[in-house]
């Protein structure tokens, strides 16, 4: 038997978009023995891991009208647009209580993607333990200027699509031979330019210099990883999941009907494509 990856793209409230492919994913019991998360996609892993059904789109749009949950308001009492209070405490702690014990008991291996700040460089932490673990899921969903720079053992980190955004070369190199990304853009789309990067060399350019030199390549970066998907899925050793048309939301999105519908169109393409894929992973 193969061994199988599966590959959460971020995005931010892009990510029901994931939602919809996971919760289907868990209807149909599709399972993989490693999963990489980068950003929102590291978030929406744990619900899937610990299949709780529905758990990751509510956690995205259950509480778009919370203060506490995003808005200028956390941003300037706390330095982060979303709370991370709310989101890596009282949710999983009290309003959604998170299924420990089903993600504990999963055999899949599970990684976060984070990008240390200092080095410039990609990590990938094993989650084993949420309690213990969730300062990883957090920064790798640590955007730059909408979030504090998180130092866990005394290194920084932030989001772990500035150095990885799609972490198909990683998992490739564990030794996944089928692998299954999801990502929250459409086939059109390639990314430009960062029209914020005068900004972030000014923030960021004298303490973190690589990380600068990181965000300033990030397209670059992107767009050839892109282009390596396209051409892995063309010869059959890769499988991707995407919106079959371009995504009019952005990382932050309020309409919960425009979510809503986002959501059902992740479900509807991973259920148009079940047959396809479940060839894939048993061939």
């Amino acid at each position: 038997m193969a061994k199988t990856g599966l590959i959460l793209e971020g995005g931010g409230m892009r990510g029901v978009f994931t939602a919809g492919v996971l919760d289907y994913f868990l209807e149909e019991d599709i399972s993989f023995g490693t999963c990489l998360g980068v950003s929102a996609g590291s978030c929406l892993a744990c619900s899937y891991l610990s299949k709780q059904h529905g758990r990751g789109y509510r956690t995205v749009t259950g509480y778009l009208d919370d203060p506490r949950y995003c808005g200028i308001g956390s941003f300037l009492k706390t330095g982060d647009y979303f709370g991370a209070e709310m989101l890596y405490k009282t949710i999983p702690d009290e309003l959604d209580p998170y299924d420990h014990e089903t993600f504990e008991a999963n055999p899949a291996r599970f990684y976060a993607v984070v990008t240390n700040c200092e080095t410039g460089q990609a990590e990938y932490k094993r989650i084993r333990d949420l309690h213990r673990d969730i300062c990883y899921i957090r920064a790798s969903s640590s955007l730059p200027l909408m979030s504090r720079t998180l130092w866990i053992r005394k290194k920084p980190y932030l989001d772990g699509g500035i150095t990885d955004s799609i972490p198909i070369r990683k998992s490739e190199s564990m030794g996944n031979e089928k692998n299954v990304v999801v990502l929250t853009r459409g086939r059109e789309y390639r990314k430009q330019r960062n029209q914020m990067a005068p900004l972030l060399r000014l923030r960021y350019g004298r303490q973190f210099p690589k990380l600068v030199e990181c965000m300033e390549n990030r397209h670059r970066v992107y767009n050839e990883t892109l282009d390596y998907l396209y051409r892995e899925e063309k010869e059959g050793r890769v499988f991707l999941i995407q919106p079959p048309k371009p995504v009019e939301i952005g990382r932050i999105e309020k309409d919960g009907e425009k979510l809503k519908a986002l959501y059902g169109q992740g479900y509807e393409t991973a259920e148009r494509q079940a047959e396809a894929l479940k060839k894939y992973l048993e061939s």
